[in-house]
Formats: C-alpha cells, structure tokens, sequence
C-alpha cells in the first residue's frame, strides 16, 4: 500500500514539474502568458505573412478542391476529404464545448474575437504542415502510408546538415505523440456528461464499453477510422450545430448585442477579466488548444491523402481551423453569451455549456451528452492513428507489433473513466504540446521551400484554366 502511494506520489510530483516546464509562463500586468502559446502563435503569424496570406487567398480554392474528392491513380489510403475529417476528428472536441466556457468565463465575450483571430492564423499553420506531411511521406511496399512531422523533422534538420539532431528530434516527436494519443480525458469528460445526465455511476463498465467501440473501429486500421469519421464528423457537427441554432433562434433579437459584446469586449475589456492582454490570452489560448495548429498532429492524417499535389492537400487542410475554431467554437461562444450561461455562479467548463442549452430547453443536456460521446469518441479513434504512427516510427512496420500498440491503446482506454486521473491529464497535455517543439522549428526551416512550391502550384493552375 505504501509502495503504490510512494509511486502515485511520485508521479504526480513528475508530471508537475513537467508540466511547470512545458507551460512555463511570464506575466504581464499580473496575466500568465505560456511561452508553448508564444511559439503557437508566432510561428501562425511569420506563415500567414511569409505566404501572403495564404489562410485568406486560398480559402475559395480549398473548397474547390474538396468538391473532386476522388484520386484515382494517386498514391494514398484515403481520400483528402476522409483525410480532412480524420484530422478534424482528432480536433473537434470536449474543447470546443467546455474550453469555450471556460475561456469566456475567465476572459470575458471578448475571448471571442481573439480566439476567431487566433483560428484564422493557424490557418496559414495547417497548409505548411499538411503540405509538408503528404510531400515527405513514405509510400510502404503494401501501399500504405507513413507519414507526418517525423518524416519532415528528420529531413530538414538533414538539409542543415544536422542528422543526428533530426533523429533525436523526430524519435522525440514520435515519443510524444505516442504518449499524447492516450484518450484518457475524453474518456473522464463523456463520463461525467452521461453520470450528470443519467445518474450512471459505474466507471470501469463505462470505460470497458468505450474501449471495446474504439478497438472495433481501430483494429481495421487507417480505412477504417477514415470510414467511420467521415460519417461521423459530418452527423456530430450536425447535431450540435443544429441545436445551438435552435437556442440562438429564441435568443435571435439578441444577437447583434451579442455580436457587439464580442467586438467591445476584445478592445475595451473589463478589469476583472485581467484587462486587454487577459482577454486576448485567453481567446488565443482556446484557439491553440482546440485546433492544434502547429502541434503536428493532423498533418498524420493528410499524409495519406490520396494525392499528387501536396500543396493541395495544404489547401485543404488549412479548412481545419476555420471549422474548427471560426465556425464551432464561436457558435457554442454565441450560445453561451446570449443565454448568459458564463455568469452563472457555480458552473464550471462544461456545466456552463450545458446550462445554456438547459435554459432554452431542459431536454438539451441529453443532446449535449451524445454529442460530448461523438465528439470525443472520434477524437480518440484519430489519435490511436496518430500514436499508431509514431510507434511505427520507432519500432518498425511489424504487423504483430502494431496489434500490441492496439491493444495497449485499447487498455489506457477502458481506465480513462476512472476519477482522480488529474495528473495523468497533465502528463499527456504536457506530451501533446512538447510536440510543437520540433514540428514548428522544422517549419521554419522548410518554409522557404513551401513558398516556392505554392508558386509552382499556382502557375499550374493558371495554365490549366
């Protein structure tokens, strides 16, 4: 008995430090700043810039490219639109619903605006990333693919003739992802939804039955995951956006107040709220949390796109953010103001939420609980991929030892629904954002070389039309 709480001791004093040094921050005018979100957010702002913009040029032509949806003859596993879901999968989330509370509650209406702007940068982010993960995948004997920042760490730190530093930072990488791929908070965060709901109070049932859907889906691999986030995606945003427009269209003469309160509020913030730099932290915060621009993840995802253009694959991957972040985080950030749910005492993240589509329709928590279930569901399924590949990386392409990573994922799944797990969340958000590390300082090293392919790219269009 001592010995196990000598070990939990210990590990919860490791995963503190870890994490005080992960998200190390300064403070300006008494506001914590996270260096991890300084190098977020500028890397997003140099892409926008160094590409002219391309997060608002390449908009219409990223749709475009979503409409011819089949590759025939390209090399990939999956078509860029099952890519682009996959990798939305893996982002749209808990966070879009209790981190938007929580950086209201926190930041005030005007979090919005900022975190809006936040999305629109990391736009700029998802092409780099996405172009270079399909560009420097590798096309294995059986036709599939392994591909993703690993694979493009290793070669640009190469360019600069630092080949040891590139193994060591792509092997970190693979480290990381392979840690951060534990589906233990979206596990924990559907729970609680369906114990407050339903009054549900079995944890490790709850977890078992999780982890036995997610190794039914995982076990066919990257198709199919694809397959069932392609379905997926499309009816969980669906869902959810049509209740939050059924809770906004009771609320409709409110919402140019809304509006107004979002913009007045990202300028002229109220003290309480830690001033402009508050608000601003606390909106860019929730964006870089929530669509993972830069973290290097989702270009996993695009790397199997079947494709022979990988600046079209940027394209379409840079439609993330905006999903993500400018469509779903802003209307739950919508139907939290106009209901005034964040000024509510006593409500905390997700409860906030919940409590704003409760005060329009008391049913609505039931709607909430399926789509927190869906949401996070699909969240796990793509990172078990995500890990997938970087276990590969490490370890080979063995197929015996791909189905013991299968199983070893399926496993921390079933105990994610049991509570007191904080510092186990601390520990895989610390490994989730150390993988910015490297994938952003390989972006910058490549993104002359992305620029230089955008411009071929576009002169072929040109000569096409």
């Amino acid at each position: 008995m001592n010995s196990d709480f000598s070990f939990q001791q210990a590990f919860e004093s490791l995963t503190t430090q870890l994490a005080a040094f992960v998200f190390y921050a300064f403070d300006i005018n008494g506001v914590s700043i996270p260096m991890v979100l300084i190098w977020l957010v500028s890397g997003a702002l140099v892409f926008t810039c160094y590409l002219g913009f391309i997060n608002v040029r390449g908009f219409g032509h990223a749709f475009s490219l979503l409409k011819n949806n089949k590759r025939t003859g390209a090399n990939g596993e999956i078509t860029p639109f099952q890519a682009l879901s996959t990798a939305l999968s893996g982002t749209v989330g808990t966070g879009n619903i209790a981190g938007v509370a929580v950086a209201i509650s926190l930041g005030g209406p005007g979090a919005t605006f900022w975190m809006i702007v936040a999305g629109l940068l990391g736009m700029s982010t998802k092409f780099v990333e996405c172009t270079l993960a399909v560009k420097y995948r590798q096309i294995n004997a059986d036709g599939s693919v392994s591909g993703g920042p690993m694979y493009y760490i290793k070669t640009a730190l190469d360019k600069f003739n630092l080949p040891v530093l590139g193994s060591i930072l792509a092997m970190a990488f693979s480290v990381f992802v392979i840690f951060g791929s534990a589906g233990f908070v979206h596990v924990n965060q559907g729970f609680v939804q369906v114990k407050s709901v339903t009054g549900f109070d079995n944890a490790w049932l709850f977890g078992a039955i999780y982890a036995f859907l997610v190794g039914a889906v995982i076990i066919g691999g990257l198709k199919s995951i694809a397959r069932v986030t392609s379905k997926l995606v499309p009816m969980m945003c669906g869902i959810y956006l049509l209740a939050s427009v059924l809770v906004m269209l009771t609320h409709a003469s409110a919402i140019p107040s809304a509006l107004w309160l979002i913009v007045q509020g990202a300028f002229t913030p109220e003290a309480g709220y830690g001033g402009f730099i508050g608000v601003l932290i606390q909106g860019f915060r929730r964006a870089a949390y929530s669509n993972e621009a830069g973290i290097g993840s989702s270009p996993i995802a695009h790397a199997a796109a079947q494709t022979k253009e990988p600046v079209s694959q940027g394209f379409i991957g840079l439609l993330e953010p905006f999903i993500d972040t400018v469509v779903i985080c802003t209307i739950t950030a919508l139907v939290i103001i106009l209901t005034g749910a964040y000024q509510t005492p006593g409500l905390d993240g997700v409860q906030i939420t919940s409590g704003a589509f409760a005060s329009v329709f008391s049913w609505f928590p039931w709607v909430l609980m399926v789509a927190l279930l869906l949401f996070g569901f699909s969240t796990v399924i793509s990172w078990s991929y995500y890990g997938m590949t970087g276990w590969r990386y490490l370890v080979g392409q063995d197929k015996h030892l791909t189905q013991l990573y299968k199983v070893l994922f399926c496993f921390v799944v079933s105990m994610g629904a049991v509570p007191d797990v904080m510092a186990v969340f601390d520990f895989i958000d610390s490994m989730i954002f150390l993988m910015a590390v490297p994938n952003i300082l390989a972006l910058y090293l490549l993104l002359p070389e992305v620029k230089a392919d955008l411009k071929t790219y576009w002169q072929k269009q040109q000569q096409a039309r």
